[in-house]
């Protein structure tokens, strides 16, 4: 990526959201929803050569920055449009804080999530008391079902992005972010539709005009890059960041971020992965995907923030703990701590107690213990022995396999 630059296009006039509608949101909100801590990390600066901060979206109640614009949205319809219901689409966060403020405010909810929803969200969503419907492979599908379901039963639908009084709602993080620290010059802002960005854009940019935004995408979604740089990357595929995984920008959204966003950096799977490991890992906090973006991103290309004092929101934390369990254990691996050999042996009493005395030694841990004889080209006096070990880091794996090696034992990762 290249070095993050000023845009110098930032015109906020005619934008379908001002500055006082962020203000007016955060009077709305007040008292109902989290002003979340903003805090310096220490160990993050230090790994990645700047001023980190970090804005903890997850410490919210339904663990998402998204109950901001949903309160926003819900609080301005009419008493006889709230009679009526609300329904939404969402992957989630969107969804529960919709349904935990329309339950607050005696308002009927509908919520309609895609296919492949994390089970945790669909939970949590039902527990704050919504009507859920799990259907259609993307949000895009599950979109065009809110609002057919909705238009037939006379409901208001409440958009997760493109609707200005939502967009409103979320600047009101950058106003919380500016407040905290005025001497943040960038600010790293994960982008799915496009709400969340757009009204910390606004928000920041009114406040401080000199302010560097850059949003993030996965890879394997990246809608709002081909929407500002033309580009027809493709849109598909199982994410970790399934909060961020839109195929089609917000309108609105579109035309904020074309104006006031400098730039929008991609990650990948593996880089998303090790972010939300580092967040755990050091700042004892669990991020899902989406809210992991932003340090994905820094972490994978830490020169074009050298010297920069730099927020972060981490926006949502509604992940499965299966998945957090996988996460952790794939980073294990990628270190060096876990690994998977194979190795060669003959089928006689004594062989496994040969080697693990060997690993002993070195200094390993051993995990897991399979022996495989049928499922094997081996002559048949011999097994495969497949241990699964635990070593320090990477430097010390290389010795373990060195020991196993010099002892005539035939070793390899698998």
């Amino acid at each position: 990526m290249a070095e993050l630059s000023q845009n110098t296009s930032s015109d906020l006039s005619g934008l379908p959201v001002a500055l006082g509608d962020i203000l007016a949101a955060a009077d709305t909100i007040r008292g109902a929803v989290v002003e979340t801590p903003c805090s310096y990390s220490r160990t993050l600066s230090n790994i990645c050569g700047c001023d980190i901060w970090l804005k903890f979206e997850n410490l919210q109640f339904t663990s998402s920055f998204k109950e901001r614009g949903a309160l926003n949205r819900l609080t301005a319809l009419t008493p006889e449009e709230r009679a009526r219901g609300v329904i939404a689409m969402s992957a989630g966060n969107h969804a529960q804080g919709v349904a935990y403020h329309a339950k607050r405010l005696g308002i009927p909810a509908t919520i309609v999530m895609p296919v492949g929803t994390p089970m945790v969200k669909v939970e949590n969503t039902k527990h704050h008391g919504a009507e859920v419907v799990v259907t259609g492979a993307t949000l895009e599908e599950a979109a065009a079902y809110a609002r057919s379901h909705g238009e037939a039963r006379g409901m208001i639908f409440v958009h997760p992005y493109d609707d200005p009084l939502v967009v409103a709602g979320q600047g009101t993080v950058g106003l919380e972010m500016l407040k905290a620290v005025p001497e943040l010059d960038t600010l790293v802002v994960p982008i799915g539709g496009g709400g969340l960005i757009s009204g910390i854009g606004i928000a920041a940019k009114s406040i401080k005009p000199t302010v560097r935004i850059l949003g993030v995408e996965a890879w394997l979604y990246p809608s709002m890059y081909n929407a500002i740089h033309d580009g027809n990357l493709p849109a598909r595929g199982d994410t970790l960041a399934e909060g961020i995984a839109v195929k089609s920008p917000g309108k609105i959204t579109t035309e904020i971020v074309r104006r006031l966003v400098d730039d929008i950096a991609l990650v990948n799977e593996a880089e998303l992965e090790r972010a939300v490991a580092t967040l755990i890992s050091i700042e004892k906090t669990v991020v899902e995907g989406a809210g992991a973006a932003g340090l994905a991103a820094l972490m994978s290309d830490t020169s074009r923030f050298a010297g920069r004092k730099v927020g972060l929101v981490l926006s949502g934390g509604n992940i499965d703990t299966r998945l957090i369990a996988s996460v952790l254990t794939r980073e294990l691996a990628r270190e060096g701590r876990l690994t998977q050999l194979s190795l060669d042996i003959p089928d006689r009493p004594g062989q496994l107690a040969a080697v693990a005395s060997l690993l002993a030694e070195a200094g390993a841990n051993i995990i897991e213990v399979s022996h495989q004889r049928t499922f094997s080209d081996l002559p048949a006096k011999a097994t495969l022995l497949q241990l699964v070990i635990e070593t320090r880091d990477s430097a010390h794996l290389d010795e373990v396999m060195a020991k196993l090696g010099a002892s005539g034992l035939s070793a390899r990762c698998t």
